[in-house]
């Protein structure tokens, strides 16, 4: 039997948390809550979860500030944010900060319940059972799937969940092109034109960690109508 998964749930709006809560918790999932961003990041910081939802305006700490110290700390947990703040501009502060998915409010309760599905999914990057039959490395590339890590030419990089399941959705890929439909079902499981703009926001982040010089890619690029390519062996 699987081991019950738990959420905490980080907002100060106590009709938001208690409506997530109770669609959560009927889901099978176990819910702590919070209700501002510094009593969100010292239960992060002193308990054990496997998912965040994370508000953005909130009291006493921000919720890109709360994204960004968890990721200092080194904690891996997906971070979902769920906020009223749903420009192009605070997607990006959120992704870059360290989020790996990002819901505008108001949201749909069962859209939230596939999105921490998904997440929940692709916190274990690779099976075991397949690791033998997966492109783990590859030219100056190497996936670390345990530490969800990458080595590009003996640098060691940090990946945030998300950057981790993209790089890798490329890999099986690589020096392929990849359709930004493919990656959305790969790595998300499923697939919509809203999202697009945030595949972009990821894949520029990436860029930033494994290109010598993001804005000349030499592994990472794009293709014009259809999505990205992958160049381990670092082809222009």
């Amino acid at each position: 039997m699987s081991k019950q998964k738990r959420i905490l749930i980080v907002d100060d709006d106590e009709n938001i948390r208690e409506l997530l809560e109770f669609d959560i918790v009927q889901s099978g999932y176990y819910v702590d809550t919070a209700v501002d961003g510094m009593d969100g990041l010292n239960k992060v910081l002193n308990n054990s979860y496997d998912l965040i939802l994370l508000d953005v305006m909130m009291p006493k700490m921000n919720g890109f500030d709360v994204c960004k110290h968890i990721r200092q700390a080194k904690i891996n947990i997906p971070i979902l944010m769920l906020t009223a703040k749903g420009t192009i501009q605070d997607k990006t502060e959120g992704f870059e900060g360290g989020a790996d998915d990002y819901l505008v409010k108001p949201f749909d309760i069962q859209e939230v319940l596939l999105r921490i599905r998904v997440l929940l999914r692709r916190n274990a990057p690779v099976q075991e059972d397949n690791i033998q039959n997966e492109v783990l490395e590859e030219g100056d590339i190497e996936l670390l799937p345990d530490t969800l890590e990458c080595i590009v030419i003996n640098k060691r990089i940090k990946l945030t969940p998300t950057e981790f399941e993209i790089l890798y959705c490329l890999m099986q890929h690589f020096n392929n092109s990849v359709t930004l439909s493919t990656l959305l079902d790969e790595v998300w499981g499923y697939d919509s034109d809203e999202d697009v703009r945030m595949v972009r926001v990821h894949i520029g982040g990436l860029r930033n960690k494994i290109e010598p010089d993001a804005k000349c890619p030499r592994y990472l690029h794009t293709v014009t109508n259809v999505g990205y390519k992958l160049t381990p062996f670092g082809e222009q």
